[in-house]
């Protein structure tokens, strides 16, 4: 269980703070809900109280694993298959774990492969998402402005 003022990651989404916790109706059936602010785009989420372990909702992570992070981002790339087809699904399959780790792992492979031979539209969007992710739990877990993660990150690929 989270409380207000907690800063969390959703799969998918990236990383926000919680603001409330509300009681809500929505078809019929009342339910608590987090209110999460997500502040890269400033959108606000309503999450079920009673899915989050099925959701994959997480704490964000402390200063030890943003070094892990940006360790994973200097790292050689990793094996990826040539098939297009293959790596999209593997490289969305580490998107949805919600795995920082992972999330990096694609942004590092994407941003090798975009230098190197280009990215299609599929995965030059997945880039833009998994960055965004991984953007916005630096910005939470360093307490910096997205600016400032967007140079940590860009930093590593020049």
């Amino acid at each position: 269980m989270f409380n207000v003022g907690d800063k969390i990651v959703y799969p998918m989404h990236g990383a926000g703070i919680i603001e409330a916790i509300e009681e809500k109706e929505v078809l019929g059936e009342k339910r608590k809900y987090y209110i999460m602010h997500l502040p890269l785009g400033d959108m606000k989420v309503m999450i079920p109280t009673n899915s989050v372990n099925k959701l994959g909702l997480r704490e964000v992570i402390d200063e030890e694993e943003v070094q892990k992070v940006l360790q994973i981002l200097k790292d050689q790339k990793t094996k990826m298959s040539s098939n297009w087809n293959r790596r999209y699904r593997a490289n969305m399959e580490k998107i949805r774990s919600g795995d920082i780790y992972e999330v990096a792992e694609v942004v590092k492979n994407l941003s090798i492969r975009k230098k190197e031979k280009g990215l299609s539209t599929g995965e030059s969007k997945m880039l833009d998402s998994a960055r965004q992710i991984l953007i916005s739990e630096l910005v939470l877990a360093k307490d910096i402005e997205e600016d400032e993660a967007e140079g940590l990150i860009d930093e590593l690929f020049e």
